[in-house]
């Protein structure tokens, strides 16, 4: 009878993982809106692209590449769901350090800032805090490609953040000659990425054999899966803690994916301790664990997320056939070695060498 009980258990659990998943729109499902959007809808609930409009003096703005960041008044407007025109005055500045230094990027990465005192009533964005805005750096495709590797981490767990692609379109107050609109990532502020996983930020540093083990098994396994190497617990570099309570052991969360494989910036490059040739070679940068069994759990959790995250980019209606068939590729990579023995264990021990590069501890730049 416990048998039954069971075998109904597991039934009826596997029939609501299959509406829950059927449920969720497929990240190929992208639609270009008219630019509408509906007010009861949340910010990151859509895949649907809208385009944002962004009024001050945006050449000011974008020159801001050094010293201290400083606020910038600008309009933010966008059409509602009704076909009306919703402005919100809010404060941009750039922010950054790699992506924000002039001879990197055509346009340096910018924050959103909201307050309470902006007329946000009837808007979607929030009534105070910030959100990151990614700008391109080397043209659209480079965009599309990063907030792709959002989406994927999406799948991994809801210990992420939640990326929305817009169109973005200047208007300097000046009139001032703007280039026409282009892709950007609204990003998730850290903030309400730990209000939805019922937890708190982590501010002290810690080592990554002080966080959850599972779930950084699961990170460090997908900054594999990407050709990720910038990313580092100790130096906070690219990654937030959050946690349960202040007792509890914080999960890691990765974030900025510009310098993964995956993507290829044409400015990304590995840090020279690492000794790789490119972004396109993976590296294990996760810390040493000699028992490789400690692998099954989470080899198997990427086997069965494995047509979700080709479906990612075979389905994505925005990217051309050479970059789905070089990614493709990438992801087939990958598979083969973590479901080959010895190629497991050879790359994901690769820490463990004491004369490798894979415990080479690098301090990360200031917050990208």
């Amino acid at each position: 009878m416990n048998q039954m009980k069971k075998f109904i258990f597991l039934l009826l659990s596997y029939f609501a993982t299959f509406l829950a998943v059927k449920a969720q729109a497929p990240v190929g499902t992208i639609k270009q809106t008219s630019g509408n959007l509906s007010s009861q809808a949340g910010l990151f609930d859509s895949d649907s692209i809208f385009t944002i409009s962004l009024k001050g003096n945006i050449r000011k703005l974008l020159n801001d590449r050094n010293g201290e960041p400083r606020p910038f008044p600008v309009i933010l407007s966008y059409t509602g769901d009704d076909s009306s025109a919703i402005s919100i005055p809010i404060t941009v500045k750039t922010r950054g350090h790699f992506r924000r230094q002039s001879g990197t990027c055509r346009f340096p990465p910018l924050q959103l800032g909201f307050s309470k005192t902006s007329d946000s009533s009837s808007s979607f964005f929030p009534k105070k805090g910030s959100l990151k805005l990614v700008m391109p750096c080397n043209g659209d495709d480079y965009v599309i490609y990063e907030w792709l590797v959002y989406k994927l981490y999406n799948l991994v767990t809801p210990e992420s953040f939640r990326a929305r692609l817009v169109k973005v379109k200047l208007v300097d107050e000046k009139n001032k000659k703007m280039p026409e609109s282009f892709y950007g990532i609204i990003l998730e502020s850290e903030s309400q990425m730990a209000d939805r996983n019922h937890s708190v930020t982590v501010k002290k540093g810690m080592r990554p054999q002080q966080t959850m083990y599972q779930a950084f098994l699961k990170m460090a396994v997908f900054e594999y899966l990407i050709g990720n190497t910038d990313w580092s617990v100790e130096y906070r570099q690219n990654i937030k803690l959050v946690a349960a309570d202040s007792l509890s052991l914080p999960v890691a969360v990765p974030y900025d994916f510009d310098h993964a494989g995956i993507v290829e910036a044409p400015y990304a490059k590995p840090a020279e301790e690492l000794k790789l040739r490119s972004v396109r070679e993976r590296r294990y940068r996760g810390y040493c664990i000699n028992d490789m069994k400690q692998f099954d759990s989470t080899v198997a959790f990427y086997n069965s997320l494995k047509n979700e995250i080709y479906k990612t980019y075979t389905g994505c209606s925005l990217l051309d056939d050479k970059y789905i068939n070089a990614t493709v590729k990438f992801l087939d990579e990958f598979y083969t070695t973590i479901n080959n023995p010895e190629e497991l264990k050879k790359e994901f021990q690769y820490p463990c060498d004491p004369n490798g590069t894979g415990n080479v501890i690098i301090k990360g730049l200031r917050e990208d």
